[in-house]
């Protein structure tokens, strides 16, 4: 079953993908498409079983489930379903009462039918594969965008500080950036920084609120003065690994025990950044 819980608002959107091929936008978007029965095992799919379908459809269908006919008339109910879905979807009421009453028995029928239905999938299912339909939590939708707008909130607040610490402006640079800070302006700095903020506000804000943030930066910059060595994501010390990852690096040039290697790398560092200025 697909994971859509129910919420406050008390009702989900079912909608269909967009209709693809040539024909003009006014005929896709008035098509009839329906989400329709299916059979499984030779057997039509069905929202419940076992007691919920006593419980679901009992006033719905003709029979009472005591009767003989009730599975004759439980299999037709099912292969017989449809959704009809327009272009701007259908608002399925799925609120239920303190006893697990739905509000409206019609739509919840339906809304679980499309739980189960193999064609239908969450809001983050629509690209690719057989998904022909998706529902839409209104309220996950909500939450989701306004995530985004207090995630851009949080970058701008991060700029705003950055801009006042130039050497933190490198620091960032160095490690969002394919830019040498060393060749930029505080005003190019700043500007490409504003642009990396806009288009990957949470990475920006990952980056600049890292704690180990100036050792990152200072080993991005010994890989580019040939101090230290990348390959894949390991971190590699003349012949010696340090780390598989920066991650990993970091954590063992913090470790006490390895101070005197930290030390050695930013000599080497310092030597290597302070002969090409005297070569120049």
């Amino acid at each position: 079953m697909k994971n859509l819980e129910s919420n406050e608002a008390g009702y989900v959107l079912l909608r269909r993908k967009p209709v693809m091929g040539h024909l003009p936008k006014t005929v896709k978007a008035a098509a009839s498409v329906r989400l329709g029965s299916i059979y499984v095992n030779r057997q039509p799919l069905k929202a419940f079983t076992g007691e919920e379908e006593k419980k679901f459809l009992t006033g719905v269908l003709d029979v009472d489930p005591s009767h003989p006919d009730w599975p004759r008339h439980s299999k037709r109910f099912w292969s017989e379903l449809s959704v009809k879905v327009p272009f701007e979807g259908v608002r399925l009421n799925i609120g239920v009462d303190e006893e697990g009453n739905p509000h409206d028995l019609i739509d919840y029928i339906k809304y679980r039918f499309a739980l189960v239905h193999p064609h239908v999938g969450t809001e983050g299912a629509i690209p690719g594969g057989k998904h022909r339909f998706y529902l839409v939590d209104p309220k996950k939708d909500l939450i989701n965008k306004n995530k985004k707008i207090q995630m851009r909130k949080d970058a701008d607040k991060e700029f705003i500080k950055l801009v006042e610490k130039e050497e933190k402006m490198d620091w960032v640079l160095r490690m969002l950036s394919k830019s040498n800070p060393d060749r930029l302006s505080k005003i190019q700095k700043e500007n490409e920084l504003f642009d990396i903020k806009e288009k990957q506000p949470a990475k920006f804000v990952k980056i600049t609120t890292d704690k180990n943030l100036a050792l990152k930066a200072e080993l991005e910059r010994m890989t580019e003065w040939g101090v230290i060595r990348r390959i894949g994501n390991q971190v590699i010390y003349i012949d010696e690994v340090i780390g598989e990852t920066l991650e990993d690096a970091v954590v063992y040039l913090k470790n006490k025990k390895n101070s005197g290697t930290l030390t050695i790398l930013r000599a080497k560092l310092q030597e290597a950044s302070r002969d090409t200025r005297i070569m120049k």
